[in-house]
Protein backbone atom coordinates (compact mmCIF):
# COMPACT_ATOMS: atom_id res chain seq x y z
CA UNK A 1 0.00 0.00 0.00
CA UNK A 2 1.11 3.47 -0.84
CA UNK A 3 0.98 6.92 1.10
CA UNK A 4 2.23 9.97 -0.99
CA UNK A 5 1.80 12.41 2.23
CA UNK A 6 2.01 16.16 2.14
CA UNK A 7 2.19 18.58 5.06
CA UNK A 8 -0.34 20.49 4.36
CA UNK A 9 -2.41 24.13 5.90
CA UNK A 10 -5.13 23.10 3.68
CA UNK A 11 -6.75 20.75 1.32
CA UNK A 12 -10.15 19.79 0.06
CA UNK A 13 -11.39 17.41 -2.22
CA UNK A 14 -14.15 18.68 -4.58
CA UNK A 15 -16.72 16.22 -6.86
CA UNK A 16 -19.31 17.07 -9.17
CA UNK A 17 -18.89 20.81 -7.66
CA UNK A 18 -19.73 19.78 -4.05
CA UNK A 19 -16.37 19.60 -1.76
CA UNK A 20 -16.48 16.09 -0.11
CA UNK A 21 -13.51 16.29 2.34
CA UNK A 22 -11.42 19.28 4.06
CA UNK A 23 -8.75 19.47 6.09
CA UNK A 24 -7.10 22.59 7.85
CA UNK A 25 -3.32 22.05 8.67
CA UNK A 26 -2.43 18.42 8.55
CA UNK A 27 -1.56 15.59 5.95
CA UNK A 28 -2.89 15.36 2.64
CA UNK A 29 -2.45 11.20 1.73
CA UNK A 30 -3.00 9.98 -1.86
CA UNK A 31 -3.45 6.18 -1.19
CA UNK A 32 -2.87 3.60 -3.78
CA UNK A 33 -3.71 -0.03 -2.91
CA UNK A 34 -1.62 -2.88 -4.59
CA UNK A 35 -2.69 -6.08 -5.64
CA UNK A 36 -0.74 -7.96 -3.08
CA UNK A 37 -2.04 -5.79 -0.17
CA UNK A 38 -4.37 -6.66 3.03
CA UNK A 39 -6.01 -5.41 6.28
CA UNK A 40 -1.99 -5.63 7.75
CA UNK A 41 -0.60 -3.40 4.81
CA UNK A 42 -3.64 -1.09 5.79
CA UNK A 43 -2.95 -0.72 9.25
CA UNK A 44 1.21 -0.60 8.97
CA UNK A 45 0.40 2.28 6.25
CA UNK A 46 -2.18 3.92 9.40
CA UNK A 47 0.86 3.75 11.85
CA UNK A 48 3.36 5.51 9.25
CA UNK A 49 0.78 8.09 8.39
CA UNK A 50 -0.22 9.51 12.15
CA UNK A 51 3.48 8.10 13.11
CA UNK A 52 5.94 9.88 10.71
CA UNK A 53 7.34 13.15 12.01
CA UNK A 54 7.04 15.59 9.66
CA UNK A 55 5.89 19.19 11.95
CA UNK A 56 8.19 21.15 13.66
CA UNK A 57 9.14 21.11 16.85
CA UNK A 58 9.52 24.42 18.86
CA UNK A 59 13.04 24.25 17.86
CA UNK A 60 11.90 24.30 14.04
CA UNK A 61 13.34 20.66 13.74
CA UNK A 62 10.42 17.81 12.05
CA UNK A 63 10.56 16.11 15.25
CA UNK A 64 6.12 15.76 15.16
CA UNK A 65 4.11 13.63 14.12
CA UNK A 66 0.01 14.20 12.76
CA UNK A 67 -0.45 12.20 16.43
CA UNK A 68 1.60 14.33 18.24
CA UNK A 69 -0.26 17.82 16.33
CA UNK A 70 -3.50 16.33 16.64
CA UNK A 71 -4.09 17.99 12.69
CA UNK A 72 -6.13 17.05 9.74
CA UNK A 73 -5.75 13.80 7.81
CA UNK A 74 -7.09 13.65 4.27
CA UNK A 75 -7.39 10.41 2.66
CA UNK A 76 -7.45 10.24 -1.18
CA UNK A 77 -7.88 7.37 -3.04
CA UNK A 78 -5.37 7.38 -5.93
CA UNK A 79 -4.58 4.25 -7.95
CA UNK A 80 -2.38 5.76 -10.61
CA UNK A 81 -0.02 6.35 -7.72
CA UNK A 82 0.72 2.21 -7.95
CA UNK A 83 1.62 2.58 -11.83
CA UNK A 84 4.72 0.59 -13.22
CA UNK A 85 6.29 3.10 -14.84
CA UNK A 86 9.97 1.77 -15.49
CA UNK A 87 9.67 1.21 -19.07
CA UNK A 88 8.09 2.85 -22.29
CA UNK A 89 5.59 5.82 -22.68
CA UNK A 90 2.47 4.91 -21.37
CA UNK A 91 1.96 3.78 -17.20
CA UNK A 92 0.56 0.00 -16.65
CA UNK A 93 -1.63 -0.48 -14.13
CA UNK A 94 -0.51 -4.22 -13.06
CA UNK A 95 0.61 -3.31 -9.61
CA UNK A 96 -2.46 -1.78 -8.89
CA UNK A 97 -5.11 -4.13 -6.53
CA UNK A 98 -8.16 -4.31 -8.53
CA UNK A 99 -11.32 -2.12 -7.79
CA UNK A 100 -13.00 -3.78 -5.60
CA UNK A 101 -10.04 -5.10 -3.64
CA UNK A 102 -9.06 -1.62 -4.05
CA UNK A 103 -12.03 0.22 -2.88
CA UNK A 104 -12.59 -2.20 0.56
CA UNK A 105 -8.95 -1.72 1.68
CA UNK A 106 -9.34 2.05 1.34
CA UNK A 107 -12.44 1.92 3.30
CA UNK A 108 -10.73 -0.65 5.84
CA UNK A 109 -7.87 2.44 6.19
CA UNK A 110 -10.27 4.87 6.68
CA UNK A 111 -12.27 3.08 8.79
CA UNK A 112 -9.05 2.62 10.84
CA UNK A 113 -8.16 6.60 10.88
CA UNK A 114 -11.63 7.11 11.86
CA UNK A 115 -11.00 5.41 15.01
CA UNK A 116 -7.77 6.29 15.76
CA UNK A 117 -7.47 10.31 14.67
CA UNK A 118 -9.94 12.90 15.76
CA UNK A 119 -9.97 14.96 12.22
CA UNK A 120 -10.08 12.38 9.32
CA UNK A 121 -11.33 13.54 5.70
CA UNK A 122 -11.57 11.58 2.99
CA UNK A 123 -11.90 11.97 -1.35
CA UNK A 124 -14.32 9.54 -3.08
CA UNK A 125 -13.14 6.20 -4.64
CA UNK A 126 -13.72 5.72 -8.22
CA UNK A 127 -14.89 9.03 -8.70
CA UNK A 128 -13.39 12.33 -10.76
CA UNK A 129 -12.01 14.33 -7.85
CA UNK A 130 -10.52 17.46 -8.09
CA UNK A 131 -8.05 18.26 -5.29
CA UNK A 132 -6.53 21.29 -4.11
CA UNK A 133 -3.80 21.76 -1.53
CA UNK A 134 -1.75 24.29 -0.19
CA UNK A 135 1.38 22.53 0.11
CA UNK A 136 3.55 23.66 4.10
CA UNK A 137 7.15 23.65 3.12
CA UNK A 138 6.75 21.96 0.18
CA UNK A 139 7.02 18.78 2.28
CA UNK A 140 6.05 15.77 0.87
CA UNK A 141 6.89 12.14 1.30
CA UNK A 142 6.60 8.63 -0.03
CA UNK A 143 5.51 6.01 2.19
CA UNK A 144 4.89 2.67 1.39
CA UNK A 145 3.81 -0.58 3.77
CA UNK A 146 4.54 -3.98 1.22
CA UNK A 147 3.43 -7.42 2.72
CA UNK A 148 5.99 -9.49 4.38
CA UNK A 149 6.99 -11.77 1.77
CA UNK A 150 7.39 -9.55 -0.96
CA UNK A 151 9.63 -6.85 1.80
CA UNK A 152 11.63 -10.43 2.59
CA UNK A 153 11.96 -10.82 -1.36
CA UNK A 154 13.20 -7.06 -2.00
CA UNK A 155 15.62 -6.90 0.50
CA UNK A 156 17.42 -10.46 -0.79
CA UNK A 157 15.58 -12.52 1.96
CA UNK A 158 13.58 -15.64 1.44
Amino acid sequence: MIGLIQRVTAARVVVAGRTVGEIADGLLALIAVEKDDTQAEAARLLDRLLGYRVFADADGRMNLSLSDTGGGLLLVPQFTLAADTHKGMRASFGPAAPPEKGHTLFDHLVGLAQRQHPIVATGAFGEHMKVGLENDGPVTFWLQAKPRAAAGRRRGRQ
